[in-house]
């Protein structure tokens, strides 16, 4: 394992290998298939990086996440790595140039969608290469008990028919034990090594507390801990609400959302990574690739769809291995929130058939047509023209781009589309005056022989590659064009793009997946209710229920969540200070806040001792949130 070793040194520069990372290493380099089970932080690319750097041939890697695929490429690109990833949107002519780099051009790794293996042709060309590993990320997507069902992930097995010899890793984050048993039966592995890292994060305190004034807590919070701190939020308007009453509390605060342009998302996140700001205020669509070692303190102010997706966006917090906090406010409001988020906006199959039918209509789709077109896509005005609720059709959406029926691309893009106004030997003429623009024009002329024709979509990034100048290069030539009239250019940002992966069939299209549409719904509310369970058991540590969530058992409390700290609260303080609250009750109803300053005793005492009052029922919550004594 010294070549190891070396190549851990030399492109990631550390010294030394995490926990488990050298034995999945040595199983995957025995040509074992390998099962790792190694939640956020653990270190899961590396285990099949160097192993796929230490032998010849290629690495294939099947990802659900486009994000993440174009995140481990550009990481491993400026390693000088040669890594490539075949994502949506691609068209057929680079589909070609770019398998063909794979076959001769020494690359290492090729990043794919498990839909991607259901084109034939795809298939036939990666049976050519020489794969000398396959590993398949997130593999909690091949069960149906899964939190990312996809029914792509089956398919993968039938890469062993074609690879023998040739070892599989499942990885994954987040999965329970009837879900990794999924895992192992459903790819296919034979005896494989299986490594199983804890769910334990002993250096984070996990805190649950009820309240009502949510911002004067974190502003509490974030005053104690100055250091980086994340606040997860459900949705893009919180983001800027949230982001803005911080910052006119005085805090440093930027914030991250998929509806920002790729440019906005990597100023705000690298101005959170160098520190110029302290807190990040995020929708889940932070977080992917993020390894920020200091992260002091991640606060969740509205209920996670499920606990795997809160345990990795919690694990966020203290990876340089000191003391963290994971954070989760709640009001009493929030349960009936949470269900109108995540249980009353789910599509049931009579609504998925009418969008479905409904979004073919749209983009004027021909029954038995549509395979591999592509259209850009505005929800909100989907939703308008046929009275959708915004949510339900969303969630119907992305039910549809699990099944791989269509893939629902959210990249905030620039679409652009050119044509030649003027005769090609004119455009020779120009080229033979303007040298410094030779190499760009003749790329776009040989990438796209009809566009003296039409409007042609230009590919940017494509052209760029092509010519080997930068995008801002190629788009000043363009620029110029226009000017001189020599081109048509136009520009258009879209929200989202929609392909197509299949004919359309209607009912019989929706009726082929409406059985894992009720698994998935009955498994989304098993899940809600967990989340529930971990807010409302006040007599369990809170790390003890994360755990038995995944099936880990201890014994031991944590001894720093929010219920081992109000464990230690001498019972006289409890009893002193119950008389006090209900002294000052007496006088008048206060909110929380109140009871802390007029009490002078810190938040989590209060709130535990008004949470024992109101068990006991001393107390009532009226709904301005102010307790009052029960008459």
């Amino acid at each position: 394992m010294l070549e190891a070793l070396a190549l851990l040194q030399k492109y990631w520069k550390h010294d030394k290998f995490r926990s488990l990372q050298n034995e999945i290493i040595a199983s995957v380099l025995s040509g074992q298939d390998t099962f790792a089970l190694m939640p956020t932080g653990g270190g899961k690319s590396v285990c099949f990086q160097i192993p796929a750097l230490m032998n010849d041939g290629i690495c294939l890697v099947v990802s659900p996440l486009v994000a993440l695929m174009k995140d481990q490429v550009a990481n491993l690109q400026q390693r000088n790595i040669k890594a490539i990833a075949l994502t949506g949107g691609i068209r057929s002519e680079e589909m070609i140039d770019l398998l063909d780099n794979c076959q001769f051009g020494n690359y290492k790794f090729l990043y794919l969608s498990p839909e991607r293996l259901q084109s034939d042709w795809i298939l036939e060309r990666i049976k050519s290469l020489p794969i000398n590993l396959i590993t398949i990320d997130e593999a909690h997507c091949v069960s149906q008990w899964g939190h990312d069902f996809r029914p792509a992930y089956l398919k993968i097995s039938l890469l062993k028919k074609h690879f023998p010899k040739t070892p599989f890793l499942a990885l994954t984050a987040t999965a329970t034990p009837r879900v990794k048993t999924d895992i192992i039966t459903e790819l296919g592995l034979h005896n494989p090594q299986i490594f199983e890292k804890s769910f334990a994060r002993e250096n984070i305190a996990y805190m649950v507390f009820e309240l009502e004034d949510k911002i004067f807590r974190i502003e509490q919070i974030l005053k104690k801990n100055p250091e980086p701190s994340i606040i997860y939020v459900r949705n893009r308007k919180s983001c800027l609400d949230i982001s803005s009453q911080l910052q006119s509390l005085g805090f440093k605060a930027t914030y991250y959302h998929g509806g920002l342009s790729s440019k906005e998302k990597d100023k705000n996140m690298q101005s959170w990574m160098n520190e110029d700001v302290q807190i990040i205020v995020a929708t889940n669509a932070f977080g992917m690739g993020i390894d920020k070692a200091n992260v002091k303190t991640v606060i969740h102010i509205q209920l996670p769809e499920n606990i795997e997706n809160y345990y990795q966006e919690a694990g966020r917090a203290g990876r340089n291995g000191e003391r963290a906090f994971a954070i989760l406010l709640t009001s009493p409001s929030d349960i009936i929130q949470a269900k109108n988020q995540f249980i009353n906006i789910l599509p049931d199959k009579k609504f998925l058939n009418l969008m479905y039918l409904k979004l073919n209509n749209y983009f004027q789709v021909a029954y038995g047509e549509g395979i591999n077109e592509q259209f850009t896509f505005n929800l909100h005005h989907f939703c308008l023209r046929y009275e959708f609720p915004t949510l339900k059709t969303y969630n119907a959406l992305q039910f549809l781009d699990r099944q791989g029926i269509i893939t629902l691309s959210q990249e905030f893009s620039e679409k652009i589309t050119l044509q030649f106004l003027i005769p090609s030997k004119e455009v020779i003429r120009y080229v033979s005056l303007n040298v410094n623009d030779e190499e760009i024009i003749l790329a776009i002329l040989r990438t796209y022989p009809g566009i003296y024709e039409m409007q042609t979509a230009f590919n940017l990034q494509l052209i760029a590659k092509k010519s080997n100048h930068k995008e801002a290069e190629i788009l000043a030539v363009l620029k110029k064009l226009k000017e001189k009239e020599i081109i048509e250019y136009h520009s258009k940002n879209n929200d989202a793009t929609i392909l197509f992966n299949e004919v359309r069939e209607d009912e019989r299209t929706i009726s082929r997946v409406s059985k894992h549409l009720e698994n998935q719904n009955l498994l989304k509310k098993e899940q809600l209710q967990a989340v529930y369970h971990y807010i409302n058991e006040r007599a369990i540590c809170k790390n003890k229920l994360i755990l038995n969530y995944f099936g880990e058992k201890i014994i031991t409390d944590c001894g720093i969540c929010s219920f081992c700290i109000t464990k230690k609260i001498k019972k006289k303080d409890v009893t002193l200070l119950s008389k006090e609250i209900i002294t000052l009750l007496k006088i008048e109803d206060l909110n929380s806040r109140d009871i802390q300053n007029k009490t002078k005793n810190n938040p989590e005492d209060v709130i535990f001792v008004l949470q024992e009052l109101l068990e006991n029922d001393f107390i009532l919550v009226k709904p301005n949130n102010k307790y009052t004594l029960k008459s």
